[in-house]
């Protein structure tokens, strides 16, 4: 079992024994969506730590697409609980690029090849992204990436 998994379930665990209803909730979701991760495809597999970050990742970005939704839908009680979820979430994961951070090191990838036209978004997406990691949203890379290169 991958040590952030194994994290997850004992801090799941402190939280019921706390009876601390939103995180016990959150962590339970969040390992549910691990195991559906695990039994994806053909053959179960054991998620490394980097398959639990992103499947996080995408949890965290529900919560808060929700959580938007629901503020617009004038459900201020649920989107409260959406972005408590939230943040139970995102201390789990990396610390998030600033904006000038991530300016400078999509910079810094795109400076090592020729990317010129709209045809040269696909690999200067992977650039920035290997640059990048999981430090940053691919919505933001991508949004710097096309203002960087004139798109």
């Amino acid at each position: 079992m991958s040590t952030l998994k194994d994290r997850l379930t004992a801090d799941m665990r402190n939280a019921m024994k706390a009876r601390d209803e939103t995180v016990t909730r959150t962590l339970r979701m969040a390992l549910a969506a691990i195991g559906n991760a695990e039994v994806a495809g053909k053959v179960k597999k054991e998620l490394t730590d980097s398959e639990v970050l992103t499947v996080l990742t995408k949890e965290a970005k529900k919560r808060a697409e929700a959580s938007e939704a629901f503020a617009g839908a004038g459900r201020a009680e649920q989107a409260a609980a959406e972005k408590a979820e939230e943040a139970v979430l995102l201390a789990y994961l990396p610390q998030q690029l600033t904006d000038d951070e991530l300016t400078a090191a999509v910079t810094a990838a795109l400076a090592g090849g020729d990317f010129s036209g709209p045809g040269s978004m696909g690999p200067a997406m992977k650039a920035a992204r290997a640059a990048v990691g999981d430090k940053a949203d691919g919505g933001r890379v991508s949004a710097e990436v096309k203002r960087q290169l004139g798109l």
